[in-house]
């Protein structure tokens, strides 16, 4: 039955509905009849089937089709897909397995979802309740393996990642690089989707996998491969650039004394939370990582479950300015605890200093410094951390 107000909704937001399909034509006719009784706005991606894919689609001659003469994979088909969708017009895209797993009838709920949103720049991923009795055992670790790393490359927590059913902001989308072109495209789009700014949230979809007819194309081994080499190389990207970029924009954004006042004092972590926090990102400042400080204080404040954004902060301690005397004090503790009968002064430092002819003395001072430094400012952030959260109280009960 035609949904008409479904027809309006989709023609008034400029969303059409992307169909890529390989191989499946037990459950492609009846996907696309599905999705006709919500929209004609359809765009169905042949990704070189060798099947009678391409008979089935002679029926639905009045339906965009783009067909691929040999296999190219997911991403590929989505990718083009969504350019030529941006060159017809539309604003929004929904992609829908054609295996059938997948319910047309909740085409409404995403386009619900995206009316109630106050933010339009939306991405949204079907929700699939992976932990019913027909779901794949591999499917569902698959499934919880590739939310986990979602989480450590943008710190957003989500149900479900893998899903093809999907509502993209196409023309949000278009100005974003993208390199891959098998299935782990769409890890990579939603990662870069929510590093560019755009919300990526779950919403809750119907799920069906019927063993005699559906047709995985996905490899075990070569595509989970694939995803993971991707994922490794985002977890770097976050580590090395997004994360340190999005601080400084933060930084810049609210202003030195604001981002002081609300990221650090008004965190509503514990006072012993921010004073760790601190307490780390100094350590790993001060200690002899040079060039991957801002990696380790993120891992290790992931790790041990710490602020972030504070640890991070006070990582850059060691400042272009204090970077010489940092060194010096060093050296001169490592000295000092090595019973070494050297001296420096500052102008060697920077001067050029021949840091390897004494690097055992600078790298026992440098940790030997760093632990002090981390031990102190730990030790009196905590205190004050203290202190604010006594006034704050004691100006409520006024």
């Amino acid at each position: 039955m035609k949904d008409i107000t479904s027809h309006h909704k989709l023609n008034s937001l400029q969303c059409c509905v992307i169909i890529p399909t390989f191989n499946n034509p037990k459950t492609l006719k009846r996907v696309i009849e599905g999705v006709l009784n919500y929209t004609e706005n359809i765009i169905v991606v042949n990704d070189g089937s060798t099947d009678t894919t391409s008979k089935i689609l002679e029926d639905y001659s009045q339906l965009e089709q783009i067909h691929f003469e040999e296999n190219k994979g997911k991403g590929k088909a989505l990718r083009v897909a969504f350019k030529h969708a941006e060159s017809l017009g539309y604003v929004y895209a929904i992609t829908i397995d054609s295996d059938g797993q997948h319910f047309p009838e909740d085409i409404p709920v995403f386009i619900e979802a995206l009316e109630a949103s106050e933010d339009k720049n939306l991405l949204l991923i079907g929700a699939r309740n992976m932990s019913q009795k027909s779901v794949p055992k591999k499917s569902s670790f698959g499934n919880k393996f590739s939310n986990f790393w979602y989480w450590a490359e943008t710190g957003i927590k989500l149900q479900d990642t893998q899903s093809g059913f999907r509502l993209y902001p196409i023309q949000h989308l278009k100005n974003l690089k993208f390199y891959t072109s098998k299935f782990e495209f769409e890890i990579e789009v939603i990662v870069k989707a929510a590093w560019s700014g755009t919300v990526v949230k779950n919403i809750p979809i119907e799920v069906l996998y019927d063993e005699d007819e559906r047709v995985s194309h996905f490899r075990p081994f070569r595509d989970f491969t694939r995803i993971s080499i991707l994922n490794t190389w985002l977890v770097i990207l976050t580590l090395l650039y997004i994360k340190p970029r999005d601080f400084f924009r933060k930084l810049k954004k609210k202003g030195f004394k604001c981002f002081i006042t609300e990221d650090i004092i008004g965190s509503n972590d514990s006072p012993q939370k921010k004073a760790l926090s601190i307490a780390l990102g100094v350590f790993i400042g001060i200690s002899p990582l040079w060039g991957i400080q801002t990696i380790t204080v993120i891992f290790l404040a992931l790790l041990f479950k710490l602020n972030k954004t504070i640890a991070f902060a006070f990582s850059n301690v060691s400042l272009p300015p204090f970077i010489p005397f940092i060194i010096l004090t060093s050296f001169q503790l490592g000295n000092f605890i090595l019973g070494e009968n050297v001296t420096f002064d500052i102008n060697e430092i920077i001067a050029g200093f021949e840091v390897l002819k004494h690097v055992k003395s600078y790298i026992v001072g440098s940790f030997a410094l760093a632990t002090l430094a981390a031990l102190s400012s730990g030790t009196f952030s905590y205190f004050l951390f203290l202190l604010f959260r006594k006034k704050n109280v004691t100006a409520t009960n006024a």
